[in-house]
This record gives structure tokens, sequence and C-alpha cells, in this order.
């Protein structure tokens, strides 16, 4: 059986006595490879503060530095016992061997304990998760999958991730990659025989596989496919988000949702979920739920599909708050 998530958890060297509660306010930090958000959020679920400021980048000291200067100006209590904890969501993970930071595109956190390192010079406690976990526990108190069982949550943005909230709590397994879908591989004979598809495949993943998920739905992947067929290079938004759709726009949106179906229909027959919520700035697609869910069906390993899928309701602040909700427990 799984294991509920566990985020990981900095040793607090103080006093019990002196801890902070987390029935009180508590602090979201999102720390992405470029900017970095910080909330305060109130156990109703309001948004009291929130700062956004780019990301150090270069040496995990001035990172650091800024991010105890950030809590401070988020949070200036000085009395121990009334200070706000800190849930941190990166789009990195925490080695469950060494309890060191891996996976992270802010580099500088790899092979670092972040949550200690901080804990010490803020003298506060500090939670830390993966970034798209944080984005499905948000999504699954408050938000789009609010009252449902089980929730996959679904990143699709610069990189392709996932998180699993049974109950309202994060679902793991031994190695803390429960959700991960982004590095499967494309199930790419499933296509149904008559799609028209030219588009070559064999793309060379990051992890060092071909054909992942993330490489034919992330942002680069729709670069990557509108290129093929046109020759042009593009963003995904300046693709997606055209007022009028060209030929080519259009067939690459037709592709993506296909295959954004058929990835997905293979997690509707792993974990049967209540509802698929869509992050990331993909999600933000004109008809992208419409079109996923039109198609899904025949992967599916059913008679009928009662999964339901929506977009984030707190939009770019499910990270974030995500992030604060590490402490809700």
């Amino acid at each position: 059986m799984k294991s509920l998530k566990e985020p990981s958890v900095a040793p607090d060297p103080r006093p019990r006595q002196d801890r902070a509660q987390p029935a009180k306010a508590r602090i979201g930090i999102d720390l992405g490879g470029t900017k970095t958000e910080v909330i305060c959020l109130e156990p109703s679920g309001h948004i009291s503060y929130q700062n956004r400021f780019p990301t150090p980048r270069g040496h995990y000291p001035d990172l650091l530095e800024a991010l105890a200067k950030a809590i401070q100006l988020a949070d200036p209590e000085p009395d121990p016992r009334l200070m706000k904890p800190i849930g941190i969501g990166t789009p990195g993970a925490v080695s469950k061997k060494t309890g060191l930071m891996k996976n992270c595109n802010t580099t500088e956190l790899n092979g670092q304990n972040l949550a200690a390192d901080l804990s010490r010079l803020v003298s506060r406690d500090v939670k830390i998760a993966n970034d798209a976990d944080c984005f499905t526990l948000s999504e699954a108190l408050d938000g789009g999958g609010q009252d449902h069982n089980c929730v996959f949550g679904v990143i699709l943005g610069t990189g392709v991730g996932g998180g699993i909230a049974i109950n309202q709590s994060l679902l793991a397994g031994p190695n803390a990659i429960a959700g991960e879908w982004g590095h499967n591989a494309l199930p790419f004979d499933r296509l149904r025989p008559d799609t028209d598809f030219p588009w070559p495949r064999g793309r060379s993943c990051y992890c060092g596989q071909i054909d992942c998920i993330e490489t034919w739905l992330s942002g680069d992947g729709v670069t990557q496919s509108y290129e093929v067929l046109t020759g042009e290079r593009w963003t995904a938004a300046e693709i997606f988000d055209k007022p009028n759709r060209s030929e080519a726009t259009q067939k690459t949106f037709d592709q993506y949702s296909q295959l954004c179906a058929l990835a997905l229909s293979t997690v509707i027959n792993l974990i049967d979920p209540d509802i698929i919520v869509l992050g990331g700035g993909l999600s933000n697609t004109p008809g992208l739920c419409q079109a996923v869910e039109g198609q899904w069906a025949h992967s599916v390993f059913s008679d009928q599909v009662a999964t339901r899928i929506a977009c984030a309701r707190h939009g770019d602040a499910s990270g974030v708050r995500g992030a604060a909700w590490l402490w809700s427990a």
C-alpha cells in the first residue's frame, strides 16, 4: 500500500513550545527558476500578503538570503511562538536517500538541504514539496478538485508534471514520484489507424529517455510540432493565443489535444481519478479541456468515462497556495 506523501521537513533546533503552530496563518513560497512568489495564507484560504521577485541565480547563499528577506517582509513577527511556518514548492524534489534537493531547474539547489538551511536562517519550521504536488494539494483542498476523493493534478507548461491527492492528502510511493506521468512514454501505438500524423517520433528528453510525454506536451513540444509544419519557431503562447488560428495552428492544436487525451487515458486506466485538474500556461489554451474530454474514451478501458476534467480554480496561484497548505495537516 502506498503511503500518504510527507513533505520534507527540516529538523527544528528550537524547544517545542517555541515552534510555530500550523493552525495559524502560514507562508507559501513558489520557488521557480525565473521568479519566486511569496504569500501569507490565512486559515480561511484568504491571501493576506503577496510578493513576487526574480529568483536570484548563481550562488546558493544569495538565494537563501533572498528567501530570508522575503520571509521577513511577509511576516515581521518577532515572537517565535507566533511566527508563521513556511511551505515551499519547487520543480525539484527531496531525495529520500540523502535528504538533499535533486532534479531542480534552479540548479543551485541541487545537492543542498534547503529545508534545514532555511530553517536555521529564519528560525521557523519549513516544509518542501514538488511544485506539481503543491498545485494538486491546492486544487484538492479548495480548488477545482474540491469535494472529490481522487484528484490528479496536471502541470502543462515549461515541463509536464503531475500529482495525486486522495481524500485531500498527497499520495506517494517509496520513490516519491507518484503522479510523474510526464516521464512515461507516449503510447503512440494507441493512435487511431486513420490518424494523420506527419510528425517524426524519437524526441530526446533531458531524462535520457525518448518520446516522454513531456517532449510532446510541454511548451517546447508545441514549438517543435509547429516548426515541423511551418519551418517557423514560435513559443506555445504565440502559437495558441492567436485570435484566428491558421491551418498549421489548428493542426498543431488538434495533435496536442489528441496526444494529451491519449496520455491522460493511461492515467485514468491506472488510478481512475474522479477529476483531472489542469494547470500551467498551456492549460489556458481555449477549448483544450473540451477537446481532450471528447477524445480520451477511445483509449480508456471502460464502456463509459465518468472522470471529469477542469482547469485550475486558482490559476497561477495554485502552486504557491499549495505550498502554504503543506501545513494544513
